[in-house]
């Protein structure tokens, strides 16, 4: 009976141990339990994230371009421009465009800054009344200012201004509030001069592109052209190694055939 007893003691302690050393097997294959919510350790291995690439195009639709088919061409040449960057890739950098109009009495956000690719239509700017461009300018400069719309994490934003005519209200002030921002001053910042009644002094001081000076518009076509340098520095910068550094317009003189450009 003792040797049935011991034997006995013998089996349970196996048993035991046997135990002991399978829970302490999978200790070490199950992974350490983490808290609830608490963010895992694949997060460090995920893909980094694009950043914005802010676009913003104050367009002048005042009632002078209605005349010589221009509003009809910054029409073509603006959906032509968020069609192609909506297009682009998205690896490095997500081109965001964001459309402000002045005409008649204020400024509007045509289209609110956001991803291109995520723009279905642009309604048809329609050329009335004055040149509100100081409200356009301050538009602007909120929009920079705006985190939310603009997060510390974005590239150096493009500006973009096109107009055929003089300011019709207060505009110093807010252009030098524009270019002194913090957001304004670093970005980069063309101009388009349509027609003779443009008032050039004014848009040598919005832009600051030494190899960009003021682009002259004497037509239709020279405002696709423009449109056309303007995606493709863009689309440039997105896709290269540095998205924060500027590339230049490369005017040509070759249209494709994507635009009837003699219907305007």
């Amino acid at each position: 009976m003792a040797l049935a007893k011991f034997r006995e003691d013998i089996v349970s302690r196996f048993h035991q141990a046997t135990v002991i050393r399978a829970k302490e097997h999978d200790a070490l294959l199950t992974p350490e339990a983490e808290p609830k919510g608490a963010p895992t350790k694949l997060k460090g291995f995920a893909a980094p994230q694009s950043r914005p690439l802010p676009v913003i195009v104050l367009a002048d639709i005042s009632g002078s371009m209605s005349v010589n088919g221009k509003i009809d061409a910054l029409n073509e040449a603006l959906k032509t421009m968020i069609l192609s960057f909506g297009r682009e890739s998205r690896l490095r950098a997500e081109i965001q465009v964001g459309l402000i109009t002045f005409g008649g009495d204020a400024a509007k956000a045509h289209v609110p800054l956001v991803g291109a690719h995520r723009i279905e239509g642009v309604e048809v700017l329609v050329a009335q009344g004055r040149t509100p461009m100081g409200s356009a300018f301050a538009m602007a400069r909120q929009w920079l200012e705006d985190k939310e719309l603009v997060p510390s994490r974005a590239y150096r934003p493009v500006l973009v201004l096109v107009s055929d005519g003089e300011p019709t209200d207060d505009w110093q002030e807010p252009l030098a509030a524009l270019k002194a921002s913090e957001r304004g001053q670093k970005a980069t910042r063309f101009a388009m001069a349509i027609g003779a009644d443009a008032d050039r002094a004014m848009l040598r001081q919005f832009t600051n592109d030494l190899e960009a000076p003021v682009f002259e518009a004497d037509g239709v076509r020279d405002i696709v052209k423009f449109f056309r340098a303007v995606t493709m520095s863009v689309m440039a910068r997105s896709t290269s190694g540095s998205p924060n550094t500027a590339q230049p317009l490369g005017m040509s003189d070759d249209l494709e055939d994507d635009l009837d450009l003699d219907a305007l």
